[in-house]
């Protein structure tokens, strides 16, 4: 299990992003911290290994705190989440060494997708004493490959559609092992309504990534499948 500390002020915020993590497999959430000052006293005796960090904290700076983990020499990485939109707020993340910046408010999707990204490189330096190159860029460029794909996948996407809920589905669709699926099971799988669910199915069924069948029984209303095309 990945060990995880969030430190943020606000009881409603910390609850959310607590019942966010929560959902993701993977991850124990040890410490939900309200200040600095708690924070400290608990890194401090304790060890984590992902803390997701507010920058604006009452008569506290995040940043601040991100800067004495590295001075300290403690080796958790950190995952921004702040309301701070600045350049230069986000250029100084990235040099102390945060491994995402989330702007609020976010959705779940680009929550989860942050944290799936952190679990499989921390999954790859876990496992493996030595590496070679062309393994060590696939890590190293994983962020960016990612965008690149999310690029391409939401180029043409129609209005009315977002493009992390879209990755998030055909992320998940990989993951299906049925050659058929209904709206139903994919919903289930992603905690996301039915309805937003088919919207998207329907929307990539037009752009020829999937097969749609109608299964017609004698009681109730048609079944709708899907098939991944090409795979």
């Amino acid at each position: 299990m990945i060990k995880t500390m969030i430190v943020e002020d606000d009881p409603m915020v910390r609850q959310i992003n607590s019942k966010f993590l929560n959902k993701i497999d993977g991850f124990l959430l040890e410490k939900a911290a309200a200040n600095l000052t708690e924070a400290k006293e608990f890194i401090s005796k304790n060890t984590v290994d992902l803390i997701l960090l507010d920058v604006y904290l009452p008569n506290e700076n995040g940043i601040d705190f991100l800067k004495w983990l590295r001075k300290n020499e403690i080796s958790s990485d950190v995952i921004l989440i702040t309301a701070d939109k600045s350049m230069e707020r986000i250029k100084e993340a990235f040099r102390y060494g945060v491994v995402d910046y989330l702007i609020k408010p976010f959705t779940f999707e680009r929550f989860r997708e942050s944290l799936g990204i952190f679990k499989e490189r921390l999954s790859s330096f876990t496992n493996h004493q030595t590496i070679e190159q062309g393994e060590l860029d696939k890590l190293i460029l994983t962020s960016k490959n990612k965008e690149c794909s999310d690029e391409d996948l939401v180029y043409n996407l129609e209005k009315g559609l977002n493009k992390y809920t879209y990755k998030s589905i055909v992320n998940e669709l990989d993951n299906i092992k049925e050659e058929y699926f209904t709206t139903e099971e994919l919903s289930e799988r992603l905690g996301i309504a039915k309805v937003t669910v088919r919207k998207y199915l329907d929307y990539m069924s037009k752009q020829g990534q999937l097969e749609k069948i109608i299964e017609y029984g004698k009681i109730g209303r048609p079944l709708y499948k899907y098939k991944l095309k090409n795979l």
